[in-house]
Order: structure tokens, then C-alpha cells, then sequence
């Protein structure tokens, strides 16, 4: 099967709410990306920076083979014994006394939001519901109800 034939099958069972490049990547080593026609590709989008490390590091590998073979993914509803020194490195390296960690970018987004806007309504003194945000224009931001817009 060819590059055509999964962006047919994509465009015809996906929602259209994004516009990807017609490349259908099946692979990656290091700094690059392969597709199922056999191209090779210097992976310069990263996915969008979640993936810097490159792909397929030895190392990064044998850390998350090592994880998912003790346990995969614990709630935040529980605790568990590598967030408390995860945070501690963070925190050490950035210098700041807390962190709190997101799953994703639109997470994020929408921390910071809610953080800008308590911190005007409570250090600033601005008037009940009429804080504003600027957002730089033509980023991207997250797909969220709240910050689709910002973008």
C-alpha cells in the first residue's frame, strides 16, 4: 500500500479539522522520518517539539521499556514514586519552587489563562470579569474551546 491509499482511507473516516501534509510516515531513527513509499525525510517538525529527543534513542527506549514494564500510567488521583523526584529535578534545573506538570500543550494554555487572570483579579485589583488576554497572533495555541480562537 502506497502514500495515497492511507491519505483515501484518512480523508474519507477522519474529521476534517486538521490539513496534514500529504507524507504518511510509517517509521523513524534518530533524526529521521520514513514513509511507506520509502522516502526518507529529516525530521525537522519534531511533532511539534514533543519528540526533540529524536526517535528511537537506545537509551530513552530502554527507560520507557523499563516503565511500562513496572506500571504504565497512574491517575493523578493516586500518588506515585517518580513524580515527587521528577519534580524535584525540574525544579531544581528551572530554579522555580513549584511545577506543575500537563499533559499537553492546550493544557498549558489554559493554566496559564486561568493563572493570568486570578493574578489580575488578586494582585491587580482588575474589575470582576473584565480581565483580557493578549496572545501573539498566528500561533498555535491548542485546539480548546477557549483558546481555538487565539490562534
Amino acid at each position: 500500500m502506497n502514500s495515497q491509499y492511507y491519505i483515501d482511507l484518512a480523508n474519507k473516516y477522519s474529521a476534517h479539522n486538521y490539513h496534514p501534509l500529504d507524507v504518511v510516515i510509517e517509521r523513524g531513527k534518530g533524526v529521521w522520518v520514513y514513509d511507506v513509499d520509502g522516502k526518507k525525510y529529516l525530521d525537522c517538525l519534531a511533532a511539534y517539539s514533543a519528540v526533540n529527543q529524536g526517535h528511537g534513542h537506545p537509551a530513552i527506549m530502554a527507560a520507557v521499556v523499563a516503565q511500562m514494564e513496572r506500571i504504565p500510567l497512574t491517575s493523578r488521583a493516586f500518588r506515585n514514586d517518580q513524580m515527587g523526584p521528577f519534580l524535584q529535578e525540574l525544579c531544581d534545573l528551572t530554579g522555580y519552587e513549584m511545577a506543575l506538570p500537563m499533559n499537553t500543550g492546550a493544557e498549558a494554555v489554559e493554566t496559564a489563562v486561568k493563572a493570568a487572570r486570578k493574578w489580575g483579579y488578586k494582585v491587580k485589583k482588575v474589575a470582576r470579569d473584565q480581565a483580557e488576554i493578549i496572545v501573539c497572533d498566528g500561533n498555535f495555541h491548542g485546539r480548546t474551546t477557549t483558546i481555538v480562537g487565539f490562534s
